[in-house]
């Protein structure tokens, strides 16, 4: 059975792609971005299969 790890982080609106890139390079899949506490912020959830 897989196991899978989870993470929430804020994404500023003028820096998307990086960090978004740069999660993605550390193994991270993007599943959802919802508004964040203001206009200005959106948060990220990611996750990613677990190390055995």
């Amino acid at each position: 059975m897989e196991k899978w790890e989870y993470l929430t982080a804020p994404l500023l609106i003028h820096n998307t792609k990086m960090i978004l890139d740069n999660f993605g390079d550390e193994g991270w899949e993007l599943v959802a971005v919802v508004p964040g506490q203001n206009s200005e912020q959106l948060v990220a959830y990611f996750k990613r299969k677990k190390e055995q």
